[in-house]
């Protein structure tokens, strides 16, 4: 190992990159810090370059390096358990003080999930996280209700909450920044090297932002979304169908969207707020830059834009992600070209601490050469889902593989909002050729689709069935309470 002292890293949650340039986020934030001795620079692997493995399956991939269909840990209701091992486990392995804060999503902390200790965890709920996401095949829609016209539960709850106000995620974030600083000064004063995850939960819905963040962002400045109007959303029925189950756009009208999104920059402006003040504790305890920091985000949200909300689609907003490394050695003000994915974490890591990552898919972003043409890939096999759902980006092309159905195709160097799907024009018939091969050199997408399908089936049966899962419903409903969300 080489004489290297401490790594940390942060996730923020569902943060994309919007139309308003925030380095936006999504469902969980994350910020991971290791320990060095030259001065902090930054390199910047924006969204729609850096893509990402959607939903909180991205914290797995963040974490063991591997994909999805490798591991089959394929939505909420099969999390993360500590096999296989992941960065954590090498980390510690080597040496390493490993400390976890936050929002990890993984089973439990019974499992050796590879931290030597984790504070304020949150895990999914129970140990057994969202049946009500395998239930795929008949789009099942996100269980809505209301009572004497005031919502009680689902979508309508989180349209008719946005806005500014205290949650308990916000409240939960507060105390998870605290607590990392706390730990940077703790850590700091240790011999030993050290690595701390930290994991937040803004901006997950509900869309609520703290006030004085909520009021940087007056209405009339807030772009309406995208392709939002009847007629021009898309019409592929994965894409409807997907629509149809996180149903939330019927519940919005005009002043909702427009505080619904002021409430999710404001989330956004919140997280840095927090974020700032963890940086500021790591310059006062490591005043001669010797950390390594990496920023980056489980996934984007849709926002609205295309008639979606939430974080489950193939389009740029909700894959393309922040990554980005600050620390010894790293070029400062620099953006990548090259498209990278959250499978490069876990080598990058290794390579900060002196170790290598053979027999990993990702590359250390490190050493990682100029090539604007790498092949990165997603997928989707959760809530909402009628089919599996993979997406393969090379180089100026975006190309989305539905089992089953027709692809969709979108020339990002052209059309950046994905408004023009060329798949069904003959013109490009050789570019979705190329790009289906391409993602078969990483997955074969009817086998990985069927053994989601097989394990989520099982995983329904062991909990009674499909009508006891939808008796259950989702695990984060929750009475309109501005004290309670979605976990």
């Amino acid at each position: 190992m080489k004489d290297r002292k401490a790594e940390i890293e942060a996730v923020g949650e569902t943060q994309g990159t919007g139309e308003i340039d925030l380095l936006g986020f999504a469902e969980i934030a994350e910020l991971l810090v290791v320990h060095i001795k030259r001065k902090i620079d930054i390199i910047d692997a924006r969204a729609g370059k850096g893509v990402h493995t959607i939903d909180r399956l991205v914290v797995v991939a963040v974490e063991t390096g591997r994909y999805v269909h490798d591991i089959g840990c394929w939505d909420n209701g099969h999390p993360y358990h500590g096999v296989p091992p992941g960065w954590a486990h090498r980390l510690r392995d080597l040496g390493y003080r490993t400390v976890s804060i936050g929002k990890n999503h993984f089973r439990s902390t019974a499992d050796d999930n590879g931290f030597d200790t984790e504070l304020l965890a949150m895990h999914v709920r129970f140990g057994i996280g969202d049946l009500f996401g395998m239930l795929r095949k008949d789009a099942a829609v996100y269980p809505g209700e209301s009572s004497g016209g005031k919502p009680v539960r689902g979508p309508a709850i989180m349209a008719e909450a946005a806005g500014a106000g205290e949650t308990n995620h916000t409240q939960y974030d507060r105390a998870i920044t605290a607590a990392a600083c706390d730990q940077i000064e703790a850590l700091t004063a240790e011999t030993a090297p050290w690595a701390l995850y930290v994991s937040f939960v803004a901006p997950h819905f509900p869309l609520i932002a703290p006030q004085e963040f909520y009021d940087l962002y007056p209405h009339d400045r807030i772009a309406w979304p995208l392709q939002y109007a009847p007629g021009t959303r898309p019409t592929h029925p994965v894409v409807q169908a997907m629509a149809k189950t996180w149903n939330f756009d019927d519940f919005f009208d005009a002043p909702k969207v427009l505080r619904a999104r002021a409430g999710y920059y404001g989330l956004i402006s919140f997280l840095d707020h927090n974020i700032g003040l963890i940086l500021q504790a790591l310059a006062a305890h490591d005043p001669g830059g010797e950390t390594f920091v990496v920023y980056t985000s489980d996934h984007g949200e849709m926002l609205g834009n295309k008639g979606i909300w939430s974080t489950s689609a193939l389009y740029e907003e909700s894959v393309g992600v922040p990554l980005i490394l600050a620390g010894p050695g790293i070029a400062g003000g620099a953006a990548m070209r090259t498209p990278v994915s959250h499978i490069d974490v876990l080598p990058t890591l290794l390579d900060m601490a002196g170790d290598t990552a053979a027999g990993y898919p990702g590359r250390s972003l490190l050493s990682l050469s100029d090539d604007p043409d790498r092949a990165v890939f997603s997928e989707y096999h959760a809530g909402g889902s009628i089919t599996g759902c993979f997406m393969l980006r090379l180089g100026r092309w975006k190309y989305h593989h539905y089992v089953g159905y027709e692809p969709e195709l979108f020339d990002l160097e052209n059309d950046p909002t994905e408004t023009c799907d060329l798949a069904g024009d003959p013109a490009y018939d050789a570019v979705v050729r190329r790009c289906d091969a391409a993602l078969r050199q990483i997955v074969n997408p009817e086998v990985a689709a069927a053994r989601a399908f097989a394990d989520q089936a099982a995983t329904i049966a062991q909990h009674g069935g499909a009508d006891a899962v939808r008796r259950r419903g989702h695990p984060g409903e929750h009475a309109l309470d501005r004290n309670l969300g979605f976990d």
